[in-house]
This record gives structure tokens, C-alpha cells and sequence, in this order.
């Protein structure tokens, strides 16, 4: 083996377990990758990304065999050496970022005190200086107050920051190797250009080696040196960054690469199903919404855009009863909604259904799909016996899932079926308005545009209302009517699409629309200086 490899996978095969027998989900995949090297996995949902990504630390979840093959890190092969040596590597060696940092953090614990867990069990450095090494990590992820942060408990930061949080962790201990699993699904576009910034920065400044699994071919496009294509646990095609988005060679990585289909025309209308007015509302004594008035038309899309911490979920929460507002008031159909979700009729909570952003966090991971979905279709619509069983399976054909779904638990089910499944449930309340919060992040290309298709589909069919929470451009862009741009607690722009999509922008408008990634490679360093200049400009009052 080269000096420069550091790890290398050959032939590697990986079962799963499921319908009580199990099937190959890695059908003999080699990869190679160099010291400071970068490559990138894409593929829809189930292709085997994460599969692949977590068997470079010879790792595998409940369910899944490393059936064969070969994996080499630094020289030795990891499939041989004892599970208590493995073990040793992980966190210290190599280190593993989640796709969804709410699961990945334990809810008793102060950010800090995780942050430095590994650096202290595998002993890179003492308390203090782990301590005072993580402060620093959390500035270099463009973290508020970044002494102070850590200080905090996973629910007291945005889903956000928690997953920049959990970058610092694992970059806490200096690892070689870096499995970064769709890291920036929870970032706002702003955010997302800081934190890969610094992702791209730590890589090059320790000589780190890098796994960046995504679904999002802007975002490899920045942090990729190589890119390989999966596609049914196989390998399609591989190829340099430059090469492989500007000639990729077989049909599916080119159906990948294709722009996004979906353009619903913005239609405008004054009936409205939802008014939000003069919402302020506070976490205890930390005020988060500042006067806030939406209007929501009957059957239409409006998308709120914003920042991490500008206040969009907190709107949702306060639609939903979960957060009383301190002043102002909902209204539904005309009607003022009781502000706490306990105050509400049952007839009231059916016709406002929600789905969330973490759909790990959003499931009982010990209730299989049928009782998930089957649980609100009793509830609320009264059925029982065969008749719930005829409606789950007519909800999972609806988000283009099949009845071999039935009896998984979400462990079963990966990132992408997880929020369809969440989806279903939502729909088997037979709403009259969804409030979507982030609900295509976790989703790769071809499975967002299919169910930015449903949701379209159904709004049409049965005049479903959504209020869509997103920091995703090309999906407002997609699916709005209209669109309410938020900062810091309070609504700066509201109007419809075509409006507020053209220019001129308003600055902060400007700034998120300047944020959203390219497949052009060098449009990373192009953003973050522009950044830089804008920032001098400001200082110099010449902005």
C-alpha cells in the first residue's frame, strides 16, 4: 500500500436483515482514499451511502453484517484485529458525523462535556485543554458565542447549531478520518456556506481524509476531490470532481446531475385558512418572535425562508399550541385557536397536522409503520380492524412506499423513507393544513422531486393548505404561492413569488438567494470571499 492511503475497501459486501432473512444492500464496492483526500458519496435514498460510509470504521447498525471483503486503515485490516482495537479508532482515529445530530446527543448532558468525551477517553488532552480546543471549534463553526455555547443542552440551541456542534465534536480528537453523513442537511443556505467553509478549512489544515456522503450535488461539488456514484449498494461510476460534473459517463449519474423539473406557478387569493397576528412569543424569558403576521391562503403554499434561529419552526410551534404565544393570537377558518395545544378540541388538532424536521427523533423507534400511521387513522377517523390496515396501505402507496413496509420499525428504514413515512402520518389525520419543517433536507434529488410532486398532487386533489418551512432555494422556488422571508423573530418580507424572487433584493433577501451553492467547484471560496468584502464594508461604513 501507498504511504499516502488510508484506507482501503475492497469487495465489500453487507447484508441486511429484513421479512425474517437477509439481503445483500452492498454488492462487493471497493474505494480507496488518500491523506487529505476528499470523496464524496451520492446516490438516492437506499442506495447505500451510510451503509458504506459507517463500514470504514467496520462499523455496522442493528441489522446489518459485513458479509465480506476487505477493510485496511493505516495498514491494518480492520475486519481482523480484535472488536476492543476497532473500538480504540473510533472516535480517536476516525471519527463519524450524523445526519441528524438530535438523535446523536444525549438530551442530559451540556454540549461542552460531549464535545471533549472522546479527546478525554482516548487521551489526546487534558479537560482544560480539550475544553478550551473545543471553544475554538465552536467559533470555527460560526457558533454564537462560541465561550459560552457548550454550556448549553442539546434542546436550548437550533437544530443547526447542534449539528455544527456535533462537527466540533468529532473534529475534537484530530481523527485521520472523517465520515461526514449528510452533515449540512440542517443548515440554512447562510450557515451552510460558513460551516463548509470550515469543514473544507479543518480537512486541509490537519491533512484529514474525508468520507462526505450527500444528496446534494452543489455541496459535493465544494468539498469533493472525488466523487463517487451508488446506486442498489453497487458502485455506477467514479471519477475526479471536475470530470465527473462535467462529463459523467452513464445515464443515472447524468439523471442525477439534471436540474429540478417542478415549477408550480404562483396563484394569489384572499381566502385565508390560517392568520398568524401579532405573534411575539419567548422561550422563559428569551424573546424569539417579535409581532409576527402571516396570512395563509386556502390551498396555496406559502414557504418560510430564513435563517437557523430566525424563527421559523418557533412560528410553527406557536400554530400548533405547543408554544403559547405571550401576545397576539391564531386564527383558523376566522376562529381564534386556545394558544396551548391541551386547550385544543380534537376536531381542532385534526385539522392542523404537522411534520418535522428530524424524522429520527419524530418516530417510536419501537412501534413498527403500521401502528405509526395506523395510530392517527384510528384516532381521528374512527376506523378499526382491516379497515385501519386498507388506509396504512393506501397512505404508503401515496408517498411510493408498498406494503413490505408494513412490519419495519424505523431503524428498518432509511433517512429518506423515514420522512415519507412521517409524511403518511400526517396525511392520515386528513388535514386541512400540513405545516412541512424541513420535510425534503433528509431527501435526496430524485426522491425530493417525487414527493414535492405529491404534495402538489395532493394540494390540487384535495385542497391541502401548506405552510412549507425550508432553507432549500430550489424548493420554494418549486412549490410556493407565496414566500415570508424571517430574521431574527421578525417577518422582513412577505408577497408572492414572482415578487419577491426578482430583483432588486432587499440585503438580507440578497443574502440568502447568494447563498445557495453551485455545481461550479471554486464557488465555495467565491462565497466566503464575498463574505469577507461585505463584512470589511460594513465595518468601513462603505456597505
Amino acid at each position: 500500500m501507498s504511504e499516502d492511503l488510508l484506507l482501503h475497501m475492497k469487495d465489500i459486501v453487507i447484508d441486511g436483515f429484513s421479512d425474517e432473512q437477509w439481503h445483500p444492500i452492498i454488492k462487493g464496492v471497493s474505494l480507496e482514499l488518500k491523506r487529505g483526500e476528499v470523496l464524496g458519496l451520492i446516490g438516492e435514498s437506499g442506495a447505500g451511502k451510510s451503509t458504506l460510509g459507517l463500514a470504514a470504521m467496520a462499523f455496522g447498525r442493528p441489522g446489518i453484517r459485513l458479509t465480506s471483503g476487505e477493510i485496511w486503515f493505516d495498514g491494518k485490516d480492520l475486519m481482523k484485529i480484535s472488536e476492543a482495537e476497532r473500538q480504540a479508532l473510533r472516535g480517536s482515529r476516525i471519527a463519524y458525523v450524523a445526519q441528524s445530530a438530535a438523535a446523536a446527543f444525549n438530551p442530559a448532558h451540556r454540549l461542552l462535556d460531549q464535545t471533549i468525551e472522546a479527546s478525554l477517553a482516548h487521551g489526546v488532552r487534558s479537560a482544560a485543554e480539550a475544553a478550551e480546543d473545543a471553544k475554538s471549534l465552536y467559533a470555527a463553526m460560526d457558533l454564537p458565542d462560541p465561550k459560552n455555547i457548550g454550556f448549553r443542552y442539546p434542546h436550548q440551541v437550533s437544530g443547526g447549531q447542534l449539528q455544527r456542534a456535533m462537527t466540533a465534536m468529532a473534529m475534537s480528537a484530530r481523527p485521520d478520518l472523517i465520515i461526514f453523513d449528510e452533515p449540512t442537511t440542517a443548515l440554512d443556505v447562510t450557515t451552510q456556506v460558513n460551516v463548509l467553509a470550515a469543514m473544507r478549512e479543518a480537512v486541509d489544515r490537519f491533512n484529514t481524509a474525508a468520507i462526505y456522503i450527500t444528496h446534494d450535488l452543489a455541496v459535493v461539488a465544494q468539498m469533493a476531490d472525488r466523487i463517487k456514484v451508488l446506486r442498489y449498494g453497487e458502485e455506477v461510476e467514479e471519477a475526479e470532481t471536475q470530470e465527473m460534473l462535467s462529463n459523467p459517463k452513464e445515464a443515472y449519474t447524468k439523471s442525477l446531475w439534471a436540474v429540478r423539473s417542478i415549477q408550480k406557478p404562483a396563484e394569489t387569493s384572499d381566502d385565508y385558512v390560517l392568520e398568524i397576528k401579532n405573534v411575539t412569543a419567548a422561550y422563559g424569558t428569551v424573546p424569539v418572535l417579535h409581532d409576527v403576521s402571516i396570512s395563509v391562503p386556502r390551498g396555496k403554499t406559502v414557504a418560510v425562508v430564513g435563517e437557523s434561529g430566525s424563527g421559523k419552526s418557533t412560528t410553527a410551534r406557536v400554530v400548533t399550541g405547543l408554544l403559547p404565544p405571550k401576545e397576539g393570537a391564531v386564527l383558523f377558518n376566522g376562529t381564534p385557536l386556545p394558544p396551548e395545544l391541551k386547550g385544543r378540541s380534537k376536531d381542532q388538532l385534526q385539522r392542523i397536522q404537522m411534520i418535522y424536521q428530524m424524522a429520527d427523533t419524530a418516530m417510536n423507534p419501537r412501534h413498527t409503520v403500521r401502528e405509526i400511521i395506523g395510530r392517527p387513522v384510528e384516532f381521528y377517523l374512527g376506523l378499526k380492524g382491516r379497515a385501519v390496515d386498507a388506509r396504512v396501505s393506501e397512505l404508503l402507496h401515496l408517498i411510493e412506499l408498498d406494503d413490505s413496509f408494513l412490519d419495519r420499525y424505523p431503524g428498518e428504514l432509511s433517512g429518506g423513507q423515514k420522512q415519507r413515512i412521517c409524511i403518511a402520518r400526517a396525511l392520515a389525520a386528513e388535514p386541512e393544513v400540513i405545516i412541512c419543517d424541513e420535510v425534503t433536507s433528509a431527501l435526496d434529488q430524485v426522491v425530493q422531486e417525487g414527493i414535492l410532486k405529491l404534495l402538489m398532487k395532493l394540494q390540487k386533489e384535495l385542497g391541502i393548505t401548506y405552510i412549507f418551512i425550508t432553507h432549500d432555494i430550489a424548493t420554494v422556488q418549486a412549490i410556493s404561492d407565496e414566500i415570508v422571508v424571517m430574521w431574527m423573530g421578525k417577518v422582513v418580507e412577505q408577497g408572492m413569488k414572482d415578487e419577491i424572487m426578482q430583483p432588486p433584493y432587499p440585503e438580507y433577501t440578497e443574502l440568502l438567494l447568494s447563498s445557495v451553492p453551485t455545481m461550479d467547484p471554486g464557488w465555495l471560496k467565491g462565497a466566503v470571499a464575498a463574505r469577507k468584502e461585505l463584512s470589511i464594508a460594513e465595518q468601513t461604513g462603505e456597505a
